[in-house]
C-alpha cells in the first residue's frame, strides 16, 4: 500500500496563490498516475487534475486549466499541485489520490489510495 499525506493548504486572498504538496509513504510512487480532486462544502468530490506515472501527460478539468499546474518529482516521491489565481469557487478540500488502473482518470472510483486533504479557503 503506499500512504499520501498533503500539505501546503491556507487561507489566500483572490488571485492569490498556493503550492500544495503530497507526499507518498509505503511504495516508490512512480508505480501509480495520481491526480488531485477536490470537495467543497455540500458538494460531491470533483476531479481536479492528473498526471501519469512518468510526468509526461496531464489532464485538467476546464474549470482550473490555464491556472492550476501538476507536477511530480518521483526521485522526491512526491506529487505537487501549483494553484494560480486563485478564485473564492476554488475553496475546497483537496485531496491527492493514486491509481493503478490506466484509465478513468477524471473518476475517483479509478483512484486506490487517497490522502486525508488540506483545506484551501480563498477569499474575496
Amino acid at each position: 500500500q503506499v500512504q499520501l499525506v498533503e500539505s501546503g493548504g491556507g487561507l489566500v486572498q483572490t488571485g492569490g496563490s498556493l503550492r500544495l504538496s503530497c507526499a507518498a509513504s509505503g511504495r516508490t510512487l512512480s508505480n501509480y498516475a495520481m491526480g488531485w480532486f477536490r470537495q467543497a462544502p455540500g458538494k460531491e468530490r470533483e476531479f481536479v487534475t492528473a498526471v501519469s506515472r512518468d510526468g509526461w501527460s496531464t489532464d485538467y478539468a476546464d474549470s482550473v486549466k490555464g491556472r492550476f499546474t501538476i507536477s511530480r518529482d518521483n526521485a522526491k516521491n512526491t506529487v505537487y499541485l501549483q494553484l494560480n489565481s486563485l478564485k473564492p469557487e476554488d475553496t475546497a478540500v483537496y485531496y491527492c489520490a493514486a491509481r493503478t488502473l490506466s484509465g478513468g482518470v477524471r473518476y475517483a472510483w479509478a483512484y486506490n489510495y487517497w490522502g486525508q486533504g488540506t483545506q484551501v479557503t480563498v477569499s474575496s
